[in-house]
Parts: C-alpha cells; sequence; structure tokens
C-alpha cells in the first residue's frame, strides 16, 4: 500500500483538534475502543463519554482500541450530555429515524463544512447515542444539528464505531489534511508507446496468436485497452521486455521442433 502523505498544515491540524466525539452511554466496551481507533484514524482525538455504565468491559475496550490505547486512557467523562458540550458552539446528534425535526438533517458531508468552519475557532462536538435506542428527543433538542448517514432501508442503524467513523471521514476529508500519494514516474510519450506496439505486432505474429490478415484489427483492440489508463516509462518498458521475451521463447521452440 502506498505511504500517504500529509500536508504540513498546522491550522488544519488545529481544527481537529476542535473536534470532540461524545457517546451518550455506550453498552459495549469494544465499541468505545473501535471508536477510539477510528478517531485517531481521522486526526481526531478529543473524546467524552457521558455516564459510562459501570459494567463496562474495559478490557474489551482496550483489546478494541488496538494502537489508539492513549486514545482511550486520556478519554473524559461527564455525569449529563450539557456537561460534555457546554464549551461547544456547533453540537450535532446523530439519528436514523426520521420525522418531526429530525426531517431537516444534514448527511456527514454535507455537515463537514459547517464543522470545520465553526471548529477554526470553537470546539465543536458530534454526539452519538447508544447502540440500542438511539439519543432521545431530550437529547437531539440540546443538539444544533441533526446528522443522518445515508443508509439501505434493508438496515438503517449503523454500529456505533461506524457511524463515528463515517462522520470523522468526512471532516477529516473536506480539512484537506491529507494527500494521496502521487505517481512518480513519468509518462510515456507516443514514441515509446508505439515502439512498444511494433513489439507485440512482431510478438503476435510470431507466437501465431493472429494472422498477418488479422493482425491490424488486433492492434487496434491492442490499443484500446492499453489507451484506457496512464502508462508510464517503466509500464512501456516491462511491457516491451514480455513481448520481446515471447518472441525470443517462440524462436527457440521453434529451432527445437524445426
Amino acid at each position: 500500500m502506498p505511504e500517504a502523505r500529509f500536508k504540513e498544515n498546522k491550522s488544519n491540524m488545529n481544527i481537529l483538534d476542535n473536534i470532540r466525539i461524545v457517546l451518550v452511554e455506550p453498552i459495549f466496551g469494544g465499541n468505545i475502543g473501535s471508536v477510539c481507533r477510528v478517531m485517531n484514524n481521522n486526526g481526531i482525538t478529543d473524546l467524552a463519554i457521558v455516564k459510562p455504565r459501570p459494567e463496562t468491559d474495559w478490557e474489551d475496550a482496550r483489546k478494541l482500541s488496538c494502537s489508539a490505547k492513549a486514545q482511550l486512557e486520556a478519554r473524559k467523562e461527564f455525569a449529563t450530555l450539557a456537561e460534555a458540550v457546554a464549551d461547544c458552539t456547533v453540537v450535532a446528534g446523530t439519528s436514523a429515524r426520521t420525522g418531526f425535526y429530525r426531517d431537516t438533517s444534514h448527511s456527514p458531508r454535507e455537515f463537514a463544512p459547517v464543522a470545520l468552519e465553526s471548529a477554526k475557532g470553537h470546539k465543536i462536538a458530534l454526539v452519538f447515542g447508544r447502540e440500542n435506542k438511539g439519543l432521545s428527543n431530550e437529547e437531539l433538542a440540546r443538539c444544533t444539528h441533526i446528522i443522518q448517514i445515508p443508509s439501505s432501508e434493508l438496515y438503517t442503524s449503523l454500529n456505533l464505531s461506524h457511524a463515528v467513523m463515517v462522520c470523522c471521514y468526512e471532516i477529516f476529508v473536506a480539512s484537506g489534511t491529507f494527500q494521496p500519494s502521487e505517481e512518480k514516474a513519468e509518462e510515456a510519450n507516443s514514441e515509446l508507446r508505439e515502439r512498444m506496439f511494433d513489439v507485440w505486432r512482431e510478438m503476435m505474429l510470431k507466437t501465431e496468436f493472429t494472422h498477418e490478415q488479422k493482425l491490424e484489427h488486433m492492434m487496434m483492440g491492442l490499443r484500446r485497452i492499453f489507451s484506457r489508463g496512464k502508462l508510464t516509462v517503466p509500464d512501456v518498458k516491462i511491457l516491451m521486455g514480455l513481448a520481446k521475451q515471447s518472441i525470443w521463447v517462440s524462436d527457440q521452440w521453434k529451432k527445437v521442433n524445426q
């Protein structure tokens, strides 16, 4: 997998520092650990848990957090949602249900620019409810925005950590922090590609893949295949080497069998 690169943009990283993930009464320790992992996948490090259950399996949480155990240990715990979001401007609650004021919801992608704009100078919160019943109407009423993650009618409710991942991912991408790796090899020019096609033309005849009367038809098909994506200089050299080796093998076989 190619190594990703990150832009040297401290302001973007500071924006992500201002985003808080709030879990309200999560049921399963494993989900809490998985949330820590996906938060760190997306550069977000502020985790708040409202009313953690006494029976929470914190060992399971540590296992599922993998290399984000430090994130799990750095969590903040609050007795109420009001306390968890007291210093936040934008507070977005997630809900899979529809109806009433939920119909004014935003998708995570629509919400991401709103979140980033406010996070330039303020703390904001994304609030996720219980695995079995989500957020109550009273809890949603405390939110300034509602997020609904697009999903199939076959099953509209997402696993808690999956929901956090979708929302964090959209914010992370919109922040411009991540820059994918780029192709470093030079693109092959027309002269080099034509040399390659000449070798392939010879190879198809010598291996009897096709005959003279069908050769140009086959070459047009080959050209279309190789025109569907960018060919770099190393790509073309490999393809030329393959054709040349096939010609050599064909010549050797014919010598042995004359």
